[in-house]
């Protein structure tokens, strides 16, 4: 066990600019835009401006899952946000967002243009506008919009804690790292339990709950996120594994992954998408890019 640390809080925090961690250069504890940029305009109503995070993944496969059931409505152009670099606070994004995160979603089919941001609202928002991917029955999609939420609170407590002390902080810090794997560790258990007797999370349709909660979970069972499969022993999560492998094997989610992916092996990245024709073309640009 750690020696305790001698830290004592100060009376009033004061922010240090160089905090340490991979993502120290671009957090800050205020809001709003750091420089002019507006965001490029496609020629589909529906606008996408993300990065392939998890959170960005849930939209993208939304997304190409309404393609999928045939709604041409749902085409949509989609631009990387490079969060990494502050893209997330150029005027134009934060426009859209005034809380700088990805995913944010611009409906260009109404008057004025809508808004919408957090990547739960935007699954919900596309599965009304489209009647898809939610049930119309009260209790089913009162029980699938139960687990839309549960998500939304939950995955922090997976992303900014556990994923944060075990894999981006600059120092290793036990009782963080105990403190937020138990809690994860907890959430899987959850999902374990609640697939037990049932294909998909809230029943027997896929819906945006499954959306929701696979690219988290799902990514971390099956070894995708923060290296940390074996860590959290998630093969002993029988039920939760065959989930995401099953909804891994999905043509509309293996796309939905490349939309907005700068990083990892070549044929997983599409950088920008603006028709179904993109996915095909990806290799060859990519090809002729590298010559």
């Amino acid at each position: 066990m750690e020696t305790p640390s001698t830290y004592t809080p100060p009376k009033v925090w004061q922010w240090e600019t160089e905090s340490g961690g991979t993502w120290a250069s671009i957090n800050r504890p205020i809001a709003g835009p750091t420089h002019e940029k507006e965001l490029p305009i496609g020629q589909h109503p529906l606008q996408l401006y993300s990065l392939a995070t998890p959170n960005g993944q849930k939209v993208t496969i939304m997304l190409e899952e309404l393609l999928a059931l045939g709604i041409a409505e749902a085409e949509y152009d989609a631009y990387p946000i490079a969060i990494n670099k502050g893209d997330q606070f150029g005027s134009g994004f934060v426009a859209v967002n005034p809380n700088s995160k990805i995913p944010a979603l611009v409906d260009r089919s109404t008057t004025p243009p809508t808004r919408v941001f957090e990547s739960g609202s935007i699954l919900l928002y596309l599965a009304e506008k489209f009647g898809a991917l939610l049930p119309t029955d009260p209790a089913q999609r009162t029980e699938c919009l139960s687990w839309l939420f549960w998500q939304m609170g939950s995955a922090p407590y997976l992303g900014g804690g556990f994923g944060h002390f075990y894999s981006y902080a600059p120092t290793k810090i036990e009782y963080a790292i105990n403190r937020f794997t138990m809690e994860t560790k907890r959430q899987l258990d959850v999902l374990d339990r609640q697939l037990a007797d049932r294909p998909y999370i809230s029943g027997d349709a896929y819906t945006i709950a499954d959306i929701a909660i696979w690219p988290w979970y799902g990514g971390l069972v099956l070894g995708r996120l923060y290296d940390a499969a074996e860590f959290v022993e998630a093969s002993s999560y029988t039920h939760l594994v065959k989930w995401a492998e099953e909804i891994d094997a999905r043509p509309a989610v293996q796309r939905g992954r490349m939309v907005n992916r700068t990083w990892g092996p070549p044929e997983e990245q599409l950088h920008e998408r603006h028709a179904a024709s993109d996915f095909e073309h990806r290799t060859q640009d990519k090809l002729e890019a590298a010559s």
